[in-house]
Formats: structure tokens, sequence, C-alpha cells
């Protein structure tokens, strides 16, 4: 008779896992055939970074769909997108939904997507058991199909909803990359990008392969904003293998799980034809906090911004004297400030704190620059 293992003894076991034991338990660069929700449960706990999920829509399409000269319109009428009622397609949801909440790290999101006759049943779900919604993020399709029977607004956008593991929870967000990406503006939450299609949309004898593959460039946008390089993303619906495609592009890796044949073989072979980007393509602008710290000595002692000089705010309202520890000395009305970058501009100001990076300006020929320009050169001439 075996010795029954107890609780603790359980615990403790699960605690000398280490992230690298997990990780080599997991199929990286495989489609995992089958029900996903039985391939879910077959992944370790906390396990994955990212989960990307384009479930089905349960479209419930009422007949044939046919343009104004007759033709078909190509819609879905999949049988994996069809359910008896709303309560079986809520206890789908449900189920594969508690599935991806047990294998995602506890810093690990969600990113689901649907349109208005499913996301607001999946939404309400994923906060019943647990998950936090960060953002809606609204796709607004620049070539929507039309509304053919004239009924009805045209139906020119999906929603995605990126939700982290808790209220509290750590999540990943690429803030300055995606600022980077959309012209040094914040990145909004609508995003307005094109239907997949031309080249990009996979046919076999002229007809569709899957109908709704989704456009990489949405794929590569929710992946660098929320992903890093050597991330595992993991997508129960696979389909044809967009998330597969783009993340190993980006240098993510990638778990499918998709029971379609000919979807699963499609992905394989557009896989295999992708090739990652080179590593010093991937790197990305970093966000002030996730970058290495840096002390405004450094700057200093680094002669970017040499002891004894001036620097100054955008107005040139106020001046100070760069000292040879970091600190500053200005003189005012009211009596000499000394103190650090962000502490002299905080009192200058009156203000409750100050970004002496972003606040202080330095001379560098015939150009100003805000020190934080130096401490950018810093970063460069120190990188590994």
């Amino acid at each position: 008779m075996g010795v029954i293992e107890t609780t603790k003894q359980r615990t403790e076991r699960a605690a000398k896992v280490t992230p690298q034991d997990v990780r080599a338990l997991l199929p990286l660069g495989q489609i995992l055939d089958g029900d996903c929700i039985e391939a879910l449960r077959s992944l370790p706990d906390n396990s994955v970074d990212c989960v990307f999920a384009d479930p089905p829509y349960n479209l419930q399409l009422g007949g044939d769909l046919n343009r104004p000269d007759g033709s078909e319109v190509d819609a879905v009428t999949d049988h994996w997108d069809q359910f008896d009622s709303f309560k079986a397609y809520d206890e789908f949801t449900k189920a594969w939904l508690i599935e991806a909440r047990r294998v995602l790290k506890p810093d690990g999101a969600l990113w689901v997507i649907g349109s208005y006759h499913n996301i607001y049943r999946v939404g309400a779900i994923l906060q019943d058991i647990g998950f936090w919604i960060l953002n809606d993020i609204v796709w607004r399709k620049t070539n929507p199909m039309p509304n053919f029977k004239g009924t009805r607004f045209t139906n020119a956008h999906e929603t995605l909803i990126w939700a982290s593991q808790g209220e509290k929870a750590r999540y990943q967000f690429n803030y300055r990359a995606m600022k980077t990406l959309n012209d040094e503006l914040q990145m909004r939450s609508d995003w307005v990008l094109p239907i997949c299609s031309g080249n990009e949309r996979l046919k076999e004898n002229g007809t569709k392969v899957h109908p709704t593959q989704k456009p990489e460039s949405l794929l590569y946008r929710v992946l660098l904003a929320t992903t890093e390089r050597g991330d595992v993303v993991l997508d129960p619906f696979f389909g044809t293998g967009t998330t597969g495609a783009v993340a190993k592009r980006l240098g993510r890796d990638w778990i499918g799980c998709e029971r379609e044949d000919v979807y699963r073989d499609a992905a394989y072979k557009r896989i295999a034809k992708e090739l990652p980007l080179d590593e010093s393509a991937l790197t990305t602008m970093q966000s002030k906090r996730a970058a290495p710290r840096v002390a405004f000595g450094a700057v200093v002692e680094s002669g970017l911004i040499k002891p004894g000089s001036q620097i100054f705010d955008k107005k040139r309202r106020w001046f100070a004297t760069v000292r040879a520890d970091g600190s500053l000395e200005c003189e005012t009305p009211k009596g000499k400030l000394q103190g650090s970058i962000h502490g002299v501009g905080k009192d200058l100001q009156g203000a409750p704190s100050c970004n002496g990076w972003t606040f202080w300006y330095y001379q560098d020929g015939d150009e100003m620059k805000p020190v934080d320009a130096a401490r950018e050169l810093y970063r460069l001439a120190n990188e590994d």
C-alpha cells in the first residue's frame, strides 16, 4: 500500500519546483490536439505569461446571408461556433476561463476578443471568477464587411478585453514601446487596423482556410504591449496560427490548442515559414520605470554634465550650479537652495514633487536639452 501524501507535503514539494522546472514541462512550439479545455488541463499551474483567446463568438446566424446581387456571403457557419443555448455557451466559457486563470502566472494577463454576440457574456464571467479588467480595446476595422440587408449599422469593430489576475496583481505593460509605436503619443484604447486580407489571408484553392483569421498587426500590438522576449504565450483557440506566427517573429514562445485538423496543418506550415527578428530589432523603448535606475550623480561623474556647469528650467527662470556629488546649488531672492535635481526643482516651484530629469535643461553646443537626454546617453554607454 502506497504512502498518502499530506497537504503539507504537497505544499512543500510545490515550493521546491523552480520556474525552469515548470517551463521544461511545457509543450513549447506545439499545437495541442482536441478539446481546448482538456488541453488546458494538461498544462501545469502558473506556467504561462500571457493568454490570447479568440473563442467562438456564438454568432446565432439565422439562415444564409446574401449580397444585393444574390451571391452568398462567406459567413461563419462552422459547427465549432454553434451552441444550443446561451447557458451552454456560458458554461463552456467559464470552463476554459477557469483553466486559463490556473495556468497563468500571478503576474500574467489575459486577452480575449469578441463581438457584440459574446463579449459581454465573456466579460461578466471573467470578472466573476476573479480576473480584473485593465482595458477594453476597440479594434475599429478600416475595411469592415458592409451590412448587406441595410437593416442595422455596419458592424465595424470588435472588442478586446485585457485583464490581470486580480485588482492588485502585477502585470506587464510596455508603455514606452506603445508610445513610440504611436509617433510619441499615448496609445489609445481604440485601434484602427485593417481586417486580414491580401497575401496574409490563408487560402486553399481560392477558399479561405479559416473564416475569422485575425490580422497579424493586431497580435503584433498585443504581444509587443504586454509581453517580453522569452515569454510564453498561450492561445486556446489557435486556428491557423496568427498568435504563433507573431510570437515567433517577436521572440516569444507559444503554445496552441486546436481540434480542427485542417487549421492545425495550416498553422504549422505558416509558422515554419516565419523567421524570428534579429535580437537588435527586438529591442524596444523601455519605460523609465523599467529601465535601469541611474542617479544624476553618475551622469555628473561620467562627465556628460560637468561639475561647475549650470543647468536651468525650460523658460530659463531659474539657474542652478551642478556640484561634484550631483547635488545642485541655486541662488534665489529668498536665499540659497541646495539638494537633488528633484528637491531643488520642487522647492523652486512650491510643488509637492518634481521630476528633475525633465524639469532641468543643459546647454549642448547650440542646443538646449533636458538632463534626461544625458541620462539616456549614460545608459547607452553602459549597456552590456
